[in-house]
Formats: C-alpha cells, sequence, structure tokens
C-alpha cells in the first residue's frame, strides 16, 4: 500500500504563486509514475500534471509554461509549482500514484488540498 498527503493550497490573487506538496510513505518502491489531479467547481476531474519513474512530465494544455511538476526521490515527495494562476486554476488538487509490481498495477490518491485563486 501506498499513503499520500497532500499539503501547500491557500488563497492567492490571481498572478500569484503556490507550491503543492505530496508526501508518499509505505511501499514507494513499486512507484511508476505520479501525478496532480483537480477537480473544480461543476467540472469534471482532469490530469493536470504527471511524472514518471524515467523523468517523462506530461501538462494540461492550459497549464505549460506556468506549472512545475517534479519529485524528490530522496524524500519521496512530489511537487507541483504552480505560477501565474488564475482564477481558473481554483479547484480540489490532489495527487495519485501508480504502483507497479510483478502482476499487478494499483492506483492511489490522496485527499487533496484545496487551491483557490481570487480575482
Amino acid at each position: 500500500q501506498v499513503q499520500l498527503v497532500e499539503s501547500g493550497g491557500g488563497l492567492v490573487q490571481a498572478g500569484g504563486s503556490l507550491r503543492l506538496s505530496c508526501a508518499a510513505s509505505g511501499d514507494t518502491i513499486c512507484i511508476s509514475a505520479m501525478g496532480w489531479y483537480r477537480r473544480a467547481p461543476g467540472k469534471e476531474r482532469e490530469l493536470v500534471a504527471a511524472i514518471t519513474n524515467s523523468g517523462n512530465t506530461y501538462y494540461l494544455d492550459s497549464v505549460k509554461g506556468r506549472f512545475t511538476i517534479s519529485i524528490d526521490n530522496d524524500k519521496n515527495t512530489l511537487y507541483l509549482q504552480m505560477s501565474r494562476l488564475r482564477r481558473g486554476d481554483t479547484a480540489l488538487d490532489y495527487c495519485k500514484a501508480e504502483g507497479r509490481r510483478i502482476q499487478t498495477t494499483d492506483y492511489y490518491g490522496g485527499q487533496g488540498t484545496q487551491v483557490t485563486v481570487s480575482a
């Protein structure tokens, strides 16, 4: 099992920055990829950014050039540096991890951290 705990959300003015953290614990050796999702009020969940063990990254088009995903393997922590935040970035952000073992692939998620961007 893998446990994920997010932190770093908060209230910020448009144009500001936040850095989200996701601390992983447990069977972290099986993690092959991690990502940040968000769910805004009245909208579907969307994948914001992801990173694999090999360092490949993915970004949602609307956050390219503004957000940066990174991982500190020594600390088992995933980060999302968010800059030039917009009102449309307001959402509950949460991280997920893909855990691959010999015969199974499991997915783990945290409880989320709220990001609110004001005018």
